[in-house]
């Protein structure tokens, strides 16, 4: 050390020190907070952060979140990818969702929401263009993982109908028949009974 200052002089020093202070404050300035989304290991907490680098983004998580664990792990919410370097920290968008991991817990992707119990459904539908009725699909889906279908081929429907309609013309025929030869029988009964 003392040979350097020996053969360069002080004022060259001295200007060439203040020069690297002014280019690494011109170079280097200081980050501006940017917005950014913190979650718990199971997603029950959410807090949005202002944060201007990575060791900020830490500290403020630990205040925010009431976190003591004193090995935090941040990683992207979306697909687990760690988050170790203030260079890929930097290259990251606003309102990038992170994920704080204590020690011992690891990522694991958003489990899809199970709403529904049973879905039915109903097809009604024609094997031919000339089928008065049809046929009846009927499926049922049991949790989102079981199908039940049963398929009702109504293909003598046509003359099912035209048969009953016959059949009920007659009953109504003779209904009718038996109503008539009933009140003449009442007519002469009471016909009878005044004379």
């Amino acid at each position: 050390m003392e040979y350097a200052k020996a053969l360069v002089p002080v004022s060259v020093v001295r200007r060439v020190s203040i020069v690297g202070k002014s280019f690494s404050w011109l170079a280097l300035p200081a980050a501006q907070p940017r917005p950014f989304k913190m979650t718990t290991y199971d997603r029950c907490q959410r807090i949005g952060l202002m944060a201007s680098s990575l060791e900020d983004l830490l500290s403020k998580t630990k205040d925010s979140l009431f976190l003591t664990c004193p090995l935090l792990t941040v990683v992207l919410e979306e697909d687990g990818t760690l988050v170790e370097s203030e260079d890929f920290f930097c290259s990251l968008p606003n309102n990038t969702q992170f994920m704080v991991l204590e020690k011992g817990q690891e990522w694991a992707p958003v489990q899809a929401k199970k709403t529904e119990v049973v879905k039915l459904t109903f097809d009604l539908y024609k094997l031919h263009p000339k089928d008065f009725i049809g046929c009846l699909n009927i499926k049922a889906r049991l949790y989102g993982m079981y199908t039940v279908s049963y398929d009702i081929e109504c293909m003598g429907a046509k003359h099912v109908l035209t048969s009953s309609l016959c059949c009920l013309a007659h009953v109504t025929n003779t209904v009718g028949h038996l109503l008539l030869c009933g009140s003449s029988l009442i007519l002469q009964y009471f016909s009878e009974s005044d004379s």
